[in-house]
């Protein structure tokens, strides 16, 4: 046996570990918990399944002479309501399970915490991530520090086409549109770095259009965010123009200040580059 067909086992496990099997916070736990639990239900009636046929292949084999052959067969009350209530039921326990999950677990709906929550605005662009820290006056591109155990509240936009914001080990996938402004509230519970991604295509380069999360005690939050004021560049407007209009990848990058509204104006706007959006941060007149 090739070393490759050994460690195929262990990559598919390596990427369970650090993916939606491995949850870091609350939406990702119940994310895992809908994904076991249909799983179990749809089992109910697959293993049964497989099991009927290998009965029925064998019991009805050439050699056996105890199996009747009714070619005159055409119905069988019995039968009929064995094979239409059995998927109903799955039916009806899936849906179930993805009413209360979708109400549970709905990207809008805030999370239940004492603590206060931090805003962060994501804007998607071409090839990379700008997340824009309001409260905070800092903006950083392709790296997410949030503080753990403190709910996140992301309002999400596109300054391009559209593109799909998510992070496995947190939560749910939310769509990043062009002139929209989604909502999606997450939360970290273990300090660790998760791998942030776009899970919608939007072009040549967006399957490396991914992003770190860095979940940090609140005291280094603080600690960070105090640091990233004294240093860097300031997000103005012919920067962010600038930013948006490269159709590169980019490294990751902190910007100490950010143009007032920047993100209002994105989604205004309809999307970016737009020339009126970076005009040293004034409205367009039209």
């Amino acid at each position: 046996m090739s070393r490759a067909m050994l460690a195929a086992p262990l990559l598919v496990l390596q990427g369970c570990s650090s993916g939606i099997l491995d949850p870091a916070g609350p939406v990702a736990a119940g994310n895992k918990t809908v994904l076991v639990n249909a799983l179990i239900i749809m089992l109910g009636i697959v293993v049964p399944t497989i099991l009927a046929t290998l009965a029925f292949a064998w019991w009805f084999r050439a050699g056996n002479a105890r199996a009747k052959f009714r070619p005159d067969f055409t119905y069988s009350g019995k039968i009929e309501l064995l094979v239409w209530s059995v998927p109903a039921l799955v039916i009806i326990f899936l849906a179930g399970l993805t009413w209360t999950s979708s109400h549970a677990l709905a990207p809008e709906k805030p999370l239940e915490s004492r603590v206060r929550p931090v805003t962060v605005q994501v804007i998607a662009l071409d090839w990379k991530w700008l997340f824009i820290y309001p409260e905070q006056g800092i903006a950083t591109v392709n790296r997410l520090v949030v503080p753990v155990g403190t709910p996140i509240n992301f309002r999400i936009t596109s300054g391009t086409v559209m593109n799909s914001f998510f992070v496995p080990q947190l939560g749910s996938q939310i769509y990043a549109m062009s002139g929209m402004d989604s909502k999606l509230h997450l939360q970290a519970d273990r300090p660790g770095r998760y791998r942030g991604l776009s899970a919608h295509y939007s072009g040549e380069h967006f399957a490396d259009m991914t992003f770190f999360v860095d979940a940090v005690p609140p005291a280094a939050f603080q600690r960070w965010a105090a640091s990233a004021r004294g240093q860097g560049p300031v997000l103005d407007g012919p920067t962010f123009l600038r930013l948006a209009e490269a159709d590169s990848l980019a490294q990751p990058v902190t910007f100490r200040a950010v143009m007032p509204r920047l993100y209002d104006r994105i989604v205004a706007n309809g999307g970016a580059p737009v020339r009126e959006t970076a005009k040293s941060g004034r409205e367009s007149k039209h």
